[in-house]
């Protein structure tokens, strides 16, 4: 273990879970950040060539790229080339003791590589198996590549974005469905742990990107298509007005939500306009003014750019309305509440040196938790880890003589050099 890590995590409360992380890119490595952040013990398994998310974003040197630091924080990596027979072996050996294996490939490659939820437990009957897809098996999209992208747009958001006023048809610029599904799958995951526990069997799961944004996108949208038959168009109409926007102020713009009957009333009293509120029922009462929304907050958006931002939050703060500042994200990362409560979590990383981490937001019995491992380099602990499971020392030899594996660890005299495949005193190919 390098000197800057730590292992002190008393708060965790996934201590002792063991995660066979087969994941690459966002969605799987977030649900697996996540479940390291709360103390499992995650073994990232990746190709010789590493995570291609190794390659995106900011970075110092070459396979430590901002994205792959932030998801993979609190794991350990183990290069195993699963083409091998000999590294499939290895696998299996690490599923011996393991409590979860989670992946994201295709249902018809985990079969190619004979590491389907059958083959897996039959070395370990109490597995649980999860897998992470684009769309169900038992539908006419099943197979198909699936990215961020392609579900947001299948899901809608693109076209509701323009039918709440955007330009043309946008995507959220975040990987937003990988994240949602992400967080879905950590709740399955522990789901199906403790089901194993409760009645002592292996389980399979299996998380579809596609049906699971479908049900986040149809739970505010639906609308009249609820009901059979349909009482009207879908659509919650709130969220696809126009004027359903931070407001521009004078100097910049506000995010404010004037909701209730008490907000508005609250409102107009307090820019000395409360009779035009009173006389109007789209404004003062909650039934119609749910039917106009784009109206009344089109009322608001003129309203706001009479005055500066600083002066339109203290007013909706003495009036108990809830306001926020709109961000960049400069300001984000500067924001004054993330640094009172110590969001941002520094470590020196051996390689990429002082790393800027993005905090755990729960609290177990008043303590946040701390982050105890920098994102690894390709291969860091494979030989470790290969020897924690009983693996022989000619097998290990045997994998990194054909590539299979990779030995990343950090030397203390060649800390930024790059992984080599020959291990102990064999000179360097």
């Amino acid at each position: 273990m390098s000197s800057t890590e730590t292992r002190s995590n008393d708060q965790a409360p996934l201590q002792g879970l063991r995660v066979v992380d087969l994941t690459s890119m966002v969605l799987g490595p977030y649900a697996t950040q996540i479940l390291a952040d709360y103390g499992a013990d995650v073994v990232k398994i990746e190709p010789p060539q590493g995570d291609l998310m190794r390659k995106s974003g900011a970075s110092k040197n070459p396979g430590m790229g901002s994205l792959y630091l932030q998801l993979n924080r609190n794991k350990r990596s183990v290069v195993l080339d699963l083409k091998q027979p000999p590294a499939r072996k290895a696998l299996l050996r690490l599923c011996e003791n393991a409590d979860v294996l989670v992946h994201n490939n295709r249902l018809a490659a985990m079969r190619r590589l004979t590491l389907t939820d059958a083959d897996v437990r039959k070395v370990n009957p109490r597995l649980v198996y999860v897998s992470l897809f684009g769309y169900g098996d038992n539908g006419p999209y099943a197979g198909k590549p699936a990215y961020d992208d392609l579900i947001q747009g299948i899901c809608a958001l693109p076209a509701i974005a323009a039918q709440a006023g955007a330009q043309e048809p946008r995507y959220v610029p975040l990987t937003l469905v990988d994240r949602v599904v992400g967080i879905s799958a950590v709740h399955a995951i522990l789901a199906a742990v403790l089901r194993r526990d409760r009645i002592g069997e292996g389980q399979t799961v299996e998380l579809p990107m596609f049906e699971t944004m479908a049900q986040i996108v149809l739970g505010d949208h639906l609308g009249g298509r609820s009901f059979d038959p349909p009482v009207g168009e879908p659509g919650y109409n709130r969220l696809l007005t126009a004027n359903r926007r931070p407001y521009a102020t004078r100097d910049g713009h506000v995010c404010a939500l004037i909701y209730t009957d008490k907000h508005w009333q609250a409102f107009f009293a307090a820019v000395g306009r409360l009779d035009e509120f009173s006389a109007n029922p789209r404004l003062s009462d909650h039934a119609i003014r749910a039917q106009h929304y784009n109206e009344v907050y089109g009322i608001v958006a003129d309203l706001l750019r009479t005055r500066t931002t600083g002066e339109w939050i203290a007013l909706f703060e003495r009036c108990d309305i809830p306001c926020a500042p709109m961000n960049d994200l400069d300001a984000l990362i500067d924001d004054p509440h993330l640094a009172a409560v110590e969001f941002f979590q520094t470590q020196t990383h051996p390689t990429e040196g002082r790393v800027r981490y993005t905090g755990i937001p729960s609290r177990w019995n008043g303590s946040g938790l701390k982050i105890t491992r920098h994102a690894p380099r390709l291969g860091e602990h494979s030989l470790a880890i290969l020897k924690e499971a009983g693996i022989a020392a000619g097998e290990i030899d045997t994998l990194l003589d054909s590539g299979a594996t990779i030995d990343g660890e950090l030397k203390d005299n060649a800390a930024a050099a790059p992984p080599r495949r020959i291990a102990g005193k064999r000179p360097m190919s």
